[in-house]
């Protein structure tokens, strides 16, 4: 059994949320090897939703999955009453209405312990412990998965917050730059989470975690912070730009990539998990699928995956909402003009993807609704 020394440092070690749970689970597993599986999962408020995240185990029954945490009785008396729940039999699931109480079950997992993670009053999310045996579960076992249970949750608000530090660290910028451009705190809370379902649904086919869609979702806001370093008579021209002005404005896209990086080493946040995908959603949203877009001119599969998913949620939501200049078009014609781009500005699969899950698209619609005076809509 390793030490409690060196079972920090390779804790320390681990670059990313994901590599410290199976690192945590290893460790776990020494002293418990019945504990099959340890789950995590995400609650966002702003849409009730409880989201798959990280895992570690041999199989994962649950991957880019979600549901209202208003539906799921068990965990939202556990979220409401901030206690465990205690399973030592998980046949009481095998024909449960829930898909993710059967999936475990079917998985062959035969127990279960959960903990809600609260932190500072907030619900972040669920952390699961599976048996592969039923009453596998004994007082001194629980006690040491409620200690694992606090280290992940401590590890996750972590996380939370060090991307928070960098929300707040360019927040001046982006309440800078969106008070000079008609876009609103709506527009932000709409397009982030657009991103979000557009990224959970082309994870499996592009191999991606649920970690990747979240950091989509986190980074998403953050694409157009190049525009404080545009000229107000640029920005704000209400008629079209000129050749030289349209120069000057496509310059926000490399501007903004630059300003990131910069905040983020003047912070030491140049480590933070998943950099690059903040990165490239703030250098390359507006490259185009054909490869007419800026500042590169990249083309189709050249452009970052998570480019491409901002840029779509972006346009849809630009075309469904009201400007200045413009009063919002229909749902049904701007899915009819995204088509259109498909295959030249947009990546067609991407199109496809919001398409595909439009309920859930209207459904954040509807939720963030913008208002008389709304602002950046950051928390």
């Amino acid at each position: 059994m390793p030490t409690q020394q060196n079972a920090l440092l390779e804790l320390n070690r681990a670059n990313d949320l994901g590599e410290k749970l199976v690192h945590l689970h290893k460790v776990t597993r020494e002293r418990y090897p019945f504990i099959t599986r340890i789950a995590m999962a995400l609650y966002d408020q702003g849409t009730d939703l409880v989201r798959t995240f990280i895992y570690s185990g041999d199989t994962s029954p649950l991957n880019h999955y979600q549901a209202r945490l208003s539906s799921c009785h068990s965990l939202r008396q556990l979220a409401d009453k901030r206690i465990p729940r205690l399973e030592q039999d998980l046949s009481v699931f095998k024909d449960s209405r829930h898909i993710h109480a059967r999936k475990i079950y079917e998985a062959g997992y035969r127990g279960s312990y959960t903990l809600p993670l609260i932190f500072n009053d907030e619900l972040i999310g669920f952390i699961f412990f599976n048996a592969e045996h039923e009453n596998a579960f004994d007082q001194a076992c629980l006690s040491y998965l409620d200690l694992i249970g606090e280290l992940v949750g401590l590890l996750m608000f972590n996380a939370i917050n060090t991307v928070r530090t960098l929300l707040s660290t360019v927040k001046s910028a982006v309440d800078l730059t969106y008070s000079r451009d008609p876009e609103t705190g709506g527009h932000l809370q709409r397009m982030s989470r657009y991103s979000r379902t557009v990224a959970r649904a082309l994870s499996t086919v592009r191999e991606r975690d649920d970690q990747f869609s979240e950091y989509v979702y986190l980074f998403a806001p953050l694409h157009d912070i190049g525009k404080i370093t545009i000229p107000d008579n640029i920005l704000l021209k209400p008629g079209r730009l000129t050749p030289d002005e349209f120069e000057e404005m496509k310059a926000h896209a490399e501007n903004g990539r630059i300003l990131a990086s910069k905040l983020m080493q003047n912070y030491g946040l140049a480590d933070v998990p998943y950099l690059k995908i903040l990165l490239n959603i703030i250098a390359c949203h507006h490259e185009a699928w054909d490869g007419s877009g800026y500042p590169k001119g990249l083309q189709g599969e050249n452009i970052p995956l998570e480019a491409r998913i901002v840029a779509v949620a972006d346009v849809y939501d630009a075309l469904t909402s009201r400007r200045p200049y413009k009063e919002p078009w229909s749902v049904g014609d701007a899915l009819a003009e995204m088509k259109r781009m498909s295959g030249q500005k947009l990546d067609p699969e991407c199109v496809d993807a919001l398409v595909n899950n439009l309920a859930d698209i209207l459904e954040i619609q509807n939720s963030f609704v913008d208002k008389e005076g709304d602002d950046t809509g950051w928390r």
